[in-house]
């Protein structure tokens, strides 16, 4: 079998995983704008604030990767087990640390000037979705082992399973049924949610302990005190990793928080573009894992050049996809709207966003493979400084300033003041240049004689 074969296989499974729990937050925005265009809005800066919290602590933990493929690449099976029961305590931490946010968003809520008539709704969400945090968190860690070990069926298969159970139980909570069950409104999805989210992890338990596969990494074995030496590689690794994956998503779902204050509609139609733009990301970013997953597999084995080699055939298939599906959009857009909302005001505006997401994920594509690859190498530090200042300071802060009026650029009439429309055209630009920023980095690192 090819790098480029294995790779695809890989990817595809993360991928098939990836959209069942996309298609988590797609059911959420469907039955929110079909029970009222207030619940949607709700909606968008909800799973924002959310999004941005759990991404980022998830991020600490996806870090781990590359430790556990290497030691699959060297053969290493008990280590495997003792540092995945080492990461629980990752776990606990980020766990505590996520519901604390959660459960107190009113600070970031009025910074970020919320309109209050959204802000009660927003509440009683975030405090059901708090407590499926450790549990979600949890599942990042059976995922990202399994990812790790080139064996991502199993949890494609309670991704799917989970998936199932999350759309009629949304729909039943949110939307009620006649005469039977009082409709919850927004807060349902939530609940929705953290039903799924527990039954998941049970789910993963159960494969891993009945399951032979894992039988040689003793997974099983008696809890280890805290081994401080394998905490702070993990952390080493995990925090810039996270926080680079931080801002990554903040730059995106503050967004959500700042358009806000330009009404429901700009709100309901940057909540469509927004869910289309994670969709595609799904895409590249399975590709990113099962590249990185493959990369560190070889480095741990000591094959240098076949780590390049994997590194190559990765790239070629993000770019061909990228395109492929940039494509599409632009084809399909008129389709893709009307497929979110009825309303006529809402699907004018988000047509238009939809353009500058074609060209958006194209470039989400390249910095992401990058920042994925780089960790293979350890590279953790520089895309989250090259975030910083591209992602923050050029694409949000600079899509602040001009659609707000702020600042006014000469002879950039086409950047358009008080619309959704100018964050995502200074978004794309900044995702531009961090792919720039990033691949020469990765191309020096990758071809190093002695790593």
């Amino acid at each position: 079998m090819t790098e480029r074969v294995h790779i695809l296989r890989h990817a595809g499974t993360i991928l098939v995983g990836q959209l069942a729990v996309m298609a988590f937050g797609i059911t959420d925005t469907i039955v929110a704008a079909r029970y009222a265009d207030t619940a949607l809005a709700s909606l968008s800066v909800g799973s924002a604030t959310y999004i941005s919290v759990h991404v980022a602590l998830m991020g600490i933990v996806q870090a781990l990767l590359p430790i556990w493929a290497e030691l699959q690449g060297a053969k290493k099976y008990t280590e495997v087990g003792r540092s995945v029961r080492q990461a629980l305590y990752i776990v606990l931490l980020t766990s505590i640390i996520g519901m604390a946010v959660l459960l107190h968003p009113t600070t970031l809520l009025n910074w970020a000037q919320v309109p209050v008539h959204l802000q009660l709704e927003v509440h009683d969400y975030l405090a059901v979705i708090a407590f499926g945090l450790p549990a979600s968190l949890l599942f990042r860690l059976f995922g990202t082992l399994n990812q790790g070990l080139g064996k991502p069926r199993a949890v494609t298969l309670v991704q799917v399973v989970g998936l199932m159970c999350k759309i009629p139980l949304s729909i039943l909570l949110v939307l009620g049924l006649p005469d039977i069950f009082e409709p919850m409104g927004l807060v349902g999805c939530a609940w929705a949610t953290l039903v799924v989210n527990i039954a998941m992890v049970v789910f993963a338990l159960v494969l891993l302990r009945a399951q032979d596969y894992y039988k040689p990494y003793a997974f099983w074995r008696r809890m280890e005190a805290p081994d401080l030496s394998v905490l702070w590689q993990f952390l080493k690794l995990g925090i810039p990793s996270g926080l680079a994956i931080g801002v990554e998503v903040t730059s995106f779902t503050l967004m959500a928080l700042f358009i806000a204050r330009l009404g429901v509609v700009a709100s309901a139609s940057h909540q469509i573009t927004a869910s289309m733009a994670a969709l595609l990301y799904m895409v590249p970013l399975s590709l990113s894992i099962a590249c990185s997953a493959r990369v560190s597999y070889w480095l741990g084995a000591n094959q240098f050049g076949r780590a390049r080699k994997a590194l190559r055939d990765g790239l070629t298939l993000v770019v061909v996809f990228a395109s492929v599906l940039s494509l599409l959009l632009v084809l399909f857009q008129k389709e893709v709207v009307l497929f979110y909302t009825q309303s006529a005001a809402v699907a004018q505006l988000a047509a238009l966003l939809l353009y500058w997401l074609a060209w958006y994920q194209l470039a989400d594509a390249l910095q992401v493979f990058c920042v994925f690859a780089l960790r293979s190498y350890r590279i953790t530090l520089f895309p989250l400084l090259t975030y910083a200042v591209t992602l923050w300071g050029v694409g949000l802060a600079g899509g602040y300033v001009v659609s707000y009026g702020l600042v006014q650029f000469e002879g950039l009439d086409w950047l358009q003041t008080n619309s959704p429309i100018t964050f995502w055209q200074t978004s794309t630009f900044a995702l531009v240049l961090t792919a720039l920023a990033l691949f020469p980095v990765l191309w020096i690192h990758a071809y190093r004689k002695v790593r």
